[in-house]
């Protein structure tokens, strides 16, 4: 686990902020259409106009480099994932229906400066066990927002995150984990929502300046996921639900504060 870690001034945090505000309100323009009958295409329309509307503003998901050199790049600006879908689903001409779980993943920079988030969207009338993986997996992100503060160790916030989704019967993934995010969207260090060995060995002090996308998936079973043929999606290997919640959030002096939530942060 790499720690050459970039700390952010004040002033290039309130930046990320300007990039984290156009992230939220492209989530909340999908959020808005995603409804049955809705192409998974036309939601990522939604953010690509929020980008083409602000001069400057760049998607950062569209192109972005394939795993594997056989996969092409990735081809929007957002990442749609449905149900047992966990992450990197591409939008296309799948039809939204009645009672699915949508993750909507985004990036934008501008200025130099990125941001990044996701939400899991309940279409309609969900099954009661969906809409508990998704309270569940919001909750653990809130509860990583409530304890990040300087001093602290990440293992603490994370093992407080890894306790609440096993508690409530979760899997968590193992995968895929957050990042450190700035002038790229993905810097140094790895920031897992679970405590690990290397976690252990290679712990992430939080200091202000420190900024970091964290991001729990959570999945109503097994935490086993595997990538699908083209090269992208990953969907859960026992393909029961997933969701997916994620904020970039700054260590402050007395805590932190979330780029991402659409605020203009005077209150956090």
């Amino acid at each position: 686990m790499p720690q050459d870690v970039i700390y952010k001034t004040p002033e290039q945090i309130e930046k990320m902020r300007r990039a984290g505000g156009l992230v939220h309100e492209a989530l909340r323009r999908c959020r808005a259409a995603c409804r049955p009958g809705v192409t998974t295409a036309e939601i990522n329309a939604e953010a690509q106009r929020v980008i083409d509307e602000t001069p400057g503003a760049v998607g950062l998901f569209k192109n972005y480099p394939a795993p594997s050199p056989r996969t092409p790049a990735f081809p929007a600006v957002t990442c749609i994932s449905i149900n047992e879908e966990v992450v990197h689903g591409i939008p296309g001409d799948r039809v939204i229906r009645e009672g699915d779980l949508v993750s909507v993943d985004c990036g934008i920079r501008i200025d130099g400066w990125c941001g990044d988030s996701a939400t899991t969207i309940m279409v309609g009338n969900v099954s009661a066990e969906d809409r508990r993986l998704c309270e569940v997996t919001e909750h653990v992100l809130r509860i990583a927002i409530e304890n990040i503060r300087p001093g602290r160790r990440w293992s603490q916030v994370a093992q407080r995150m890894q306790d609440y989704a096993e508690r409530a019967g979760m899997g968590v993934v193992r995968d895929f984990v957050g990042h450190g995010i700035g002038q790229s969207m993905h810097e140094s260090p790895k920031v897992p929502n679970f405590v690990s060995d290397d976690l252990l060995r290679h712990d992430i002090l939080l200091k202000p300046g420190l900024v970091l996308a964290v991001e729990p998936m959570c999945c109503l079973g097994t935490d086993r996921v595997k990538v699908l043929k083209d090269g992208w999606t990953v969907v859960t290997a026992d393909k029961k639900a997933a969701a997916h919640y994620e904020h970039t959030i700054a260590v402050t002096d007395s805590g932190c504060t979330v780029l991402t939530d659409g605020s203009d942060g005077k209150n956090g």
